[in-house]
């Protein structure tokens, strides 16, 4: 059986924009992978098997997606060890999903191309396609339309997921910001986010970036107080994340932030 990590991700932007013709809403986002993650482990087996989580279903769709696609019966064993909180909008669920796509794609007879297995990906979740490659990058259209980034890397990401707060559906969190009108000004904002990225030449200048449009947190200001250099909510939250230059100051504020909720220090990957 072999094993590789299912890294969290941030979203160091979200600008979105109208619903399209397909029902998903138009976005431009930054997206970054941290250190938190899952592990994922996958082996040939009798059939699909996904155990670890019993909440799963992303993971069993993908393989069964890929099985289809290749040709083949979904004969596979996934355990899967959870680290990343679930609903925080970290990605953890479309995470697992591409790393059990890559171990599943490996023992094929007739591995898919890159190409097609991104399509799949993305016929997954927007966001899956994202965890099949590496590095930070931007993601348009859906969010599945994946440009590389070139990001500093040289900060310190402090995670705060609020104890008191309960994520209602990413649906419904869509839902809020189509019944407010929050697409009004998109091209404006999308142009922002965009000058903005190529503008930075070192980690503070990503405080440039406009602010998440889907949501914010009074932990946001918290994390600001404390010195992070950008403090947003990641993806349909409710997670909040700060970006610090030094490893103490982050370590700092996760103290400081502890009471409100579970914390976590990492580094981008």
């Amino acid at each position: 059986m072999r094993r590789i990590p299912a890294p969290a991700k941030i979203n160091l932007a979200l600008v979105v924009g109208p619903l399209r013709a397909d029902g998903k809403h138009e976005v431009a986002t930054v997206l970054q992978r941290v250190g938190l993650g899952d592990q994922v482990a996958l082996s040939a087996g009798e059939q699909l098997t996904v155990s670890g989580f019993a909440r799963d279903t992303i993971v069993a769709v993908a393989l069964t997606s890929l099985a289809a696609a290749a040709g083949v019966e979904p004969n596979w064993n996934v355990e899967i060890t959870k680290s990343i909180p679930i609903a925080a909008g970290l990605g953890g669920g479309s995470s697992d999903a591409a790393s059990a796509l890559r171990l599943a794609n490996e023992l094929l007879p007739a591995p898919l191309e890159r190409e097609r297995l991104e399509h799949l990906a993305a016929s997954i979740g927007a966001d899956v396609p994202f965890f099949l490659g590496s590095g930070p990058q931007l993601g348009t259209g859906d969010g599945a339309v994946l440009t590389p980034v070139n990001l500093p890397q040289d900060f310190w990401v402090v995670l705060v997921l609020p104890h008191d707060e309960v994520k209602t559906s990413t649906g419904d969190v869509y839902g809020a910001f189509d019944a407010r009108d929050g697409a009004a000004g998109f091209e404006a904002r999308r142009a922002e986010l965009l000058d903005a990225l190529g503008a930075v030449r070192q980690a503070r200048d990503i405080a440039r970036f406009p602010a998440n449009d889907l949501g914010s947190s009074p932990l946001s200001e918290r994390l600001l107080e404390a010195g992070a250099f950008r403090a947003d909510v990641s993806g349909a939250g409710p997670c909040v994340y700060g970006l610090f230059v030094h490893r103490r100051q982050a370590d700092a504020a996760a103290r400081v932030l502890r009471p409100q909720g579970r914390t976590w220090v990492t580094p981008p990957v």
